[in-house]
């Protein structure tokens, strides 16, 4: 049998070369969204615009450059965030409350956004002149104010993973009536926006956006990889076993929890509702690279990004011209996944 040493380094070598993996793959899927599209771009001439100076840049026209540096790359970008930051929130969710199926989703974040996006275009954002912006804020104002109603809940009970949980399932129940509410009284035109906004899309991302949620996930996910031993008591011995090994239990699900709100609630604002990523991607993680957070949250990350990447590219390309929003691709693509995975599962706990 082999030593114990000499298996944690080939462990250790084999999720070295899975890093190296992942990277790849995020930078050829990545390469393939900036390539694709109504317009093609040859593979070379996106690396010679993105990595020349423009003074080598001759023989390209000012359409593919404008086209890939303008559209396709803050969508891409926004893609790859969006993705890791909803997987890395979903991850760290799942391991301080030792429960499999929590996402952003179930704990009442992103019904909370999509009804104050709902309120804010109920009430005219959308012909406002600053209405795009107004309805990102009411976005992410509601958010916040959901995790924060959890957060305060769970207090009253003192602060336990049971109570975090039934407390986001509630809120969730609670702004999905809100939210069909506001569509009940609302005009065709209001009701067809707030529907759009409902699906999740990354269309007309720009630079702004990209910048703001970078920013928001650059903050957050430090924090949440800091805790990452932390996560580990957490998910192995629950509360108990952390607070014997030393952690402050109430301050470390305290902290995880604001980081990985934050991140959720700056996403969803500006791209509407991408669900399942938060719920699937770390488990996909988990099954390749095991439960040790050290590793597993940056490759749920990873993961998040491919899967939201490429559900964008597939919306993208299926039925263009016509461009399916990227919660709807995700959606299509996350319950099949999902699904396979409960049931190909065969090792306790992975689930």
């Amino acid at each position: 049998m082999m030593p114990l040493a000499l298996q944690l380094r080939a462990q250790y070598r084999r999720r070295l070369w899975l890093a190296a993996a992942a990277v790849a793959l995020l930078l050829l899927m990545a390469l393939a969204s900036l390539c694709l599209g109504a317009r093609g771009i040859a593979p070379g001439e996106v690396l010679r615009i993105l990595l020349l100076p423009q003074h080598w840049q001759a023989g390209i026209a000012d359409a593919p450059r404008a086209v890939l540096l303008e559209l396709r790359l803050p969508r891409t970008v926004m893609a790859l965030a969006a993705g890791a930051g909803l997987a890395l929130s979903g991850a760290a969710m799942q391991g301080i409350t030792r429960n499999p199926l929590v996402s952003p989703y179930t704990v009442g974040i992103s019904p909370a956004a999509a009804f104050g996006a709902s309120l804010a275009i109920l009430a005219g954002a959308g012909g406002h002149a600053f209405g795009p912006y107004l309805i990102v804020a009411a976005a992410f104002a509601c958010a916040v104010s959901c995790a924060a109603m959890v957060l305060a809940f769970a207090a009253l009970r003192g602060v336990s993973a049971t109570m975090l949980v039934l407390g986001g399932v509630g809120l969730t129940y609670l702004f999905g009536a809100l939210t069909a509410s506001v569509q009940f009284v609302a005009s065709e035109q209001q009701l067809a926006a707030i529907v759009q906004w409902s699906f999740g899309s990354l269309n007309g991302i720009t630079w702004r956006e990209v910048s703001v949620c970078g920013a928001v996930l650059l903050a957050c996910a430090p924090v949440l990889l800091a805790h990452a031993w932390a996560l580990n008591a957490f998910a192995a011995g629950g509360d108990d076993a952390a607070a014997a090994l030393g952690f402050p239990v109430r301050r470390v699900r305290a902290v995880v929890t604001v980081a990985a709100v934050m991140a959720t609630a700056s996403i969803v604002s500006f791209t509407g509702v991408i669900g399942f990523v938060g719920l699937v991607a770390p488990h996909i993680a988990r099954l390749v690279v095991g439960g040790d957070h050290r590793w597993l949250l940056p490759f749920s990350a990873a993961t998040g990004a491919l899967l939201v990447l490429a559900a964008d590219l597939a919306g993208r390309l299926l039925f263009a011209p016509v461009i399916i929003p990227v919660g709807i691709v995700v959606a299509y693509i996350g319950v099949p996944l999902f699904l396979h995975l409960l049931l190909s599962s065969r090792h306790k706990g992975e689930l």
